[in-house]
């Protein structure tokens, strides 16, 4: 029996739906029958058809403003909107090694764009009494590493923080709002990375693999979430069939984190 998520033809906005988990949340959606559309910076060589594809940079509020638009042109509002995007640039080497550019850098990639674009976008959500938001955060914001992520975790901390406050503003109303916490995750980017540990340290990609592991003080699962996990986490939640789950967070990191 095929567990249907009762998502046919709702309009649902993934940032940062090109790559990683946005591209996996996307394709999930897409699978369920909702109707997509993915915003990145600029639009994938060989995109999906059915996928409306936004380039903007949604680190600018300029860039907030296209997306919102587009949204609005297209469908007059959505009923899922899932804020993926995130990502640090900060350099290492701790505290000293940021300045205000890369704290603002941080800010605005890993909180403003959700701030920005729920305000934009939660208006009609209002309107029609109904919608989900996710948030994309970050273990990060619990087990941060002070080598170099303390930005990063910091502006995750800052919209873990926001997003349970707009649940307790907008869950009355109609609107749930959720926190999705990944820990590691086996993206593109992940593989690239142990792939480069495992040469500096002359080990294999498992190698590599473990390196990272050890970094996070380990995961008791053994290995890193995969994008598709994320994603089917997040269907399930912006589904009616999770209909009375507002203002929580849901962890997913193989067992990291090591407290209740």
């Amino acid at each position: 029996m095929s567990f249907d998520l009762q998502l046919q033809g709702l309009r649902a906005l993934v940032t940062g739906g090109t790559k990683g988990v946005g591209a996996a949340v996307t394709q999930s959606l897409l699978d369920s029958g909702a109707r997509v559309m993915a915003t990145a910076r600029s639009v994938p060589a060989s995109s999906t058809p059915d996928v409306i594809h936004v380039a903007a940079d949604l680190s600018t509020a300029e860039g907030a403003t296209e997306v919102a638009q587009a949204v609005l042109r297209h469908w007059g509002g959505v009923d899922i909107l899932v804020n993926v995007l995130g990502g640090s640039s900060a350099p290492g080497g701790g505290f000293a090694a940021l300045d205000d550019a890369q704290w603002a850098n941080e800010l605005n990639q890993n909180l403003m764009p959700a701030v920005r674009l729920d305000r934009a976008l939660l208006p009609a959500m209002l309107a029609q009494g109904s919608g989900v938001i996710v948030h994309v955060s970050s273990i990060q914001r619990l087990l941060p590493l002070p080598e170099s992520t303390t930005a990063y975790a910091a502006a995750k901390a800052a919209l873990s923080t926001y997003s349970k406050a707009l649940s307790k503003e907008v869950t009355p109303k109609g609107v749930r709002v959720l926190r999705v916490s990944p820990g590691w995750i086996e993206t593109e980017a992940a593989v690239a990375l142990a792939g480069r540990l495992a040469a500096e340290a002359g080990t294999d990609y498992e190698g590599g693999k473990r390196i990272i592991m050890q970094s996070l003080g380990g995961i008791p699962l053994g290995r890193p979430s995969r994008p598709q996990e994320v994603a089917d986490l997040i269907s399930f939640l912006v589904s009616p069939r999770a209909g009375s789950i507002s203002g929580s967070e849901h962890l997913i990191d193989g067992g990291t984190v090591p407290t209740v």
